[in-house]
């Protein structure tokens, strides 16, 4: 039996170099490589769903949609088609600095369809968001008060893990079982009323950056196509109560509008 050619895999500094990049309306670059099993119109209508404000923040950037990102050694590469070796090789995106510019490889054959690869995009471009223009104090004064009313769920293992350590700071470490004190007994009743640390500043602030990137993915998505919530769902940690999200999209709309022909609306499936 003839062996398939085997897939000569090509620098992903080479792919910018020769791929022509272009520019969509809201003024994101972009570029296709080789088979990636999307058509222009499809991808056009994903990449137009960032809203203009979050699109002119993200200067200096172009998202290469190719067909699979081999990151396995400190250079990049890019394959022009897929095998089944070459994807368990595969990961999701690289980011690559090139002439200046950040050149985002996203691996279009990974995902499984028009959903996955949508919220692969926005998932980048919120945190891209987020890196150039932070979070809004509005955002952090809801999350942060949603956490503090103890609601359930997070939209990301990032957003979940933080959130757990600014609300849990780890405390001083237990005594040695055995361990004896010498402590006066009113320095000891002193020390026990000490309080314990409020929050973990640090974590606090990465909680919003994660929790906020979280809601402009998923904000995105919600305009560039119709899904349903537990669609979301992850097996690590529970998702966001729908309320509490819902209450974080409506807050990401009316600082981001829609762009024209992109409508955002939440629907409520009601139990029969």
């Amino acid at each position: 039996m003839a062996q398939a050619a085997q897939i000569e895999l090509v620098p992903a500094s080479q792919v910018a170099q020769q791929t022509p990049v272009q520019q969509s309306a809201n003024a994101i670059c972009y570029a296709m490589f080789a088979d990636t099993h999307i058509t222009p119109r499809d991808l056009e209508e994903i990449i137009q769903a960032v809203p203009n404000p979050i699109a002119a923040a993200l200067t200096s950037r172009a998202y290469y949609f190719v067909p699979l990102t081999i990151g396995e050694t400190e250079e990049t590469l890019i394959a022009p088609s897929y095998s089944v070796a070459l994807g368990d090789r595969a990961i999701c995106h690289r980011s690559v600095h090139y002439e200046g510019a950040d050149c985002v490889f996203i691996s279009t054959r990974l995902m499984q369809d028009r959903f996955a690869l949508a919220f692969e995009f926005f998932i980048n471009v919120g945190h891209h968001f987020v890196d150039a223009a932070g979070v809004p104090q509005s955002f952090c004064d809801l999350a942060w008060s949603q956490a503090m009313a103890g609601v359930r769920g997070e939209t990301s293992q990032d957003a979940h893990e933080n959130r757990r350590r600014a609300l849990h700071p780890s405390q001083t470490a237990v005594k040695r079982k055995g361990e004896k004190s010498f402590a006066r007994a009113g320095d000891r009743e002193a020390e026990n009323k000490k309080p314990s640390p409020a929050v973990d500043e640090k974590a606090k602030t990465d909680y919003f950056e994660a929790a906020f990137s979280d809601a402009l993915a998923i904000y995105m998505l919600s305009l560039a196509l119709d899904f349903n919530y537990v669609d979301l769902r992850e097996r690590e940690y529970p998702l966001l109560a729908p309320a509490a999200l819902a209450e974080r999209l409506r807050h990401v709309a009316a600082l981001f509008p829609p762009n024209p022909s992109y409508i955002f609306q939440i629907s409520h499936r009601h139990k029969a």
